[in-house]
């Protein structure tokens, strides 16, 4: 990866799904069920990254073993984002890139400000 890191971040927990925190905090009341249910949604957050630089874009996931999905940012076709209701209010939003083909080369969900993803993206082409 390059040294000239312009995005880093992990995809958010409360804000992307704010609903599914509370029901998830309300089984830890009733029934102590939702801590494993927190625990393994904060492993899944904490094992995703989105990182761009000025000439790459990086996708990591994985805790133990590691997938790790690079394109070079001057091959975006596309940046496509999607917000709900909530996701606009909190700030994060679905991010997909896509390069030749019809599906996204690198698909995220519940980042922070998806549209500083694709104003860098805009920018560096």
């Amino acid at each position: 990866m390059d040294s000239n890191i312009l995005y880093s971040e992990n995809p958010s927990m409360f804000k992307n799904e704010p609903i599914l925190f509370m029901v998830y905090i309300a089984l830890i009341v009733a029934f102590g069920l939702g801590l494993m249910l927190l625990l393994i949604w904060y492993l899944r957050i904490k094992s995703t990254k989105l990182t761009i630089s000025d000439k790459s874009i990086l996708l990591e996931r994985g805790l133990l073993s590691k997938e790790r999905s690079e394109i070079s940012i001057e091959s975006v076709r596309t940046v496509k984002i999607k917000q709900s209701f909530f996701n606009r209010i909190f700030g994060v939003g679905a991010i997909e890139l896509y390069t030749a083909g019809d599906s996204p080369e690198i698909s995220v969900k519940g980042l922070p400000d998806p549209n500083k993803v694709r104003d860098i993206v805009k920018k560096y082409q």
